[in-house]
């Protein structure tokens, strides 16, 4: 109620000195008193106990200026000050003068354990020592074990393990499996999707700043998303599945390969897709001929606190599950996961992958799946997520600015807006937000369409002490904006 009152106050404050009847004076005494009233001190970061080791290497300046001499010009950074990370551990980065930030972006959604865990930096140095590659040409038991574990966390029929390096490669593959068994060519992805950036998967993702201007997305259509904050139908999924019937007999032969959907979209901006969806487009698309594949790239792995997989949160399961980022915690590992019978249909010619299955990330990542089920990070995720959601969505009611806070577990969004009625994205002030937060030692993500969304996506050891943290550094930056 004390941060509702005080937000009616200072929209009232406002709108009184806008007024053509204050006089200037008036104006002028009342923004100089706000001016000198007393500031709340800055949020200070939970203590930590470990020390990163000194640092001797490059500076800032001297990474920027080989980056910008030898590496791909299309890639970004974030701040206007950069920051070089230099350091690891757990929920914390470190830069090159050992000050600590808070990780609340996990490496974009790729830190699932927490940043070098011992567990699975002992498994990646032991195989490393006694193997560090053989493709699958020998018999190696890392690859088989690692498959037998990753297929036991799998419902139903779910049962083959194809490994691949990354999401992107996942998805490409995916798409191949469902063209190939259902022997029907056109797919269908959602509008906001972003699926890779592969030459195939550029034309699955529907973002416009991930796609270059080349023939791409052949026999791809995208369906309206179900979005619960900005879709039309709001939060009905059934009504959203209609539009899919329309796209399949407007755009199609009617017949159909498959259907990729993120149950929690990620770069999109953390938008979970309306109750009700999935089940019927799964229905919907089946009917056309065609298989499901559930992109788990992001949501995998016990984030989402409730289910283990994000399409659980939506009583479906799919043909194909695509696996990716949180599935290594850091090492260059994917894998696509389906049917014995979907299975088949590649056998029917040679396939092979020279770095799939490598026995260093299969060593690593079979860690990783231990580490999630020793240290029960799914029910950590709900009880700290369930915290930093009724935090969020406090911090709302106190902020106007913030339109939208959705997701689960430790996958949440946060969308600002200039204006709650119409929704105008507030992307520039989502920057100056942006760099007040790392400013204060909080490292966040950015996404959706118009940038205009904070992603708070952790790594799963994130604490409620952290959570705190992170919503006092918003209030602090947002009272200040």
């Amino acid at each position: 109620m004390a941060s509702t009152a005080a937000a009616y106050l200072s929209r009232r404050r406002k709108q009184f000195l806008s007024s053509s009847t204050v006089s200037p004076l008036l104006r002028a005494l009342s923004t100089a008193a706000a001016q000198t009233a007393p500031r709340a001190a800055p949020p200070q970061i939970p203590p930590f106990d470990y020390s990163p080791q000194p640092y001797v290497g490059p500076l800032a300046d001297e990474v920027l200026a080989k980056r910008k001499k030898f590496l791909n010009p299309a890639l970004f950074l974030y701040y206007k000050k950069h920051v070089n990370i230099v350091e690891g551990k757990m929920q914390y980065l470190f830069d090159e003068t050992g000050r600590r930030y808070l990780d609340a972006f996990a490496g974009i959604v790729t830190v699932s354990c927490g940043h070098c865990h011992p567990h699975v930096v002992d498994a990646v140095i032991r195989q490393t020592k006694l193997l560090q590659h053989a493709t699958t040409i020998y018999l190696h038991h890392a690859i088989a074990d690692y498959a037998e574990a990753l297929a036991a966390k799998m419902p139903g029929n779910l049962k083959v393990v194809y490994f691949v390096n990354s999401g992107s490669e996942a998805n490409d593959m995916a798409m191949l499996m469902a063209r190939v068994y259902t022997g029907n060519y056109d797919i269908i992805a959602l509008r906001n999707a972003y699926h890779g950036m592969s030459a195939a998967t550029m034309g699955l993702t529907a973002h416009h700043t991930w796609k270059h201007n080349v023939p791409q997305g052949f026999g791809v259509y995208h369906a309206l998303l179900p979005h619960p904050y900005r879709g039309p139908f709001g939060a009905d999924g059934k009504k959203y599945a209609d539009d899919l019937t329309d796209l399949i007999q407007s755009s199609t032969s009617g017949k159909v390969a498959g259907f990729f959907a993120e149950t929690i979209q990620g770069v999109g901006g953390s938008v979970e897709l309306a109750p009700g969806y999935l089940p019927a487009a799964y229905d919907i698309i089946r009917k056309a001929g065609g298989i499901c594949i559930s992109d788990e790239v992001q949501t995998g792995f016990g984030r989402t606190g409730s289910h283990y997989w994000g399409f659980e949160t939506q009583g479906v399961i799919p043909d194909i599950v695509t696996l990716a980022k949180g599935i290594g915690n850091g090492l260059p590992l994917a894998a696509v996961v389906t049917t014995p019978e979907i299975a088949s249909v590649l056998a029917e010619r040679l396939h092979f992958n020279t770095y799939g299955g490598n026995p260093v990330c299969s060593a690593g990542g079979r860690a990783v799946l231990e580490v999630l089920d020793k240290e029960e990070r799914q029910k950590h995720c709900a009880v700290v997520g369930d915290h930093l959601l009724k935090r969020l969505h406090a911090l709302k009611e106190k902020h106007d600015i913030i339109g939208d806070v959705r997701g689960r577990g430790l996958m949440l969004g946060i969308e600002l807006v200039t204006d709650r009625t119409t929704k105008t994205p507030a992307t520039a002030e989502t920057l100056q937000l942006f760099e007040a937060f790392k400013d204060l030692g909080v490292l966040v993500g950015k996404g959706g369409l118009y940038g205009n969304v904070f992603r708070i996506k952790p790594p799963m050891c994130f604490t409620l002490e952290d959570a705190d943290f992170l919503v006092d550094v918003m209030d602090h930056s947002m009272s200040k904006l």
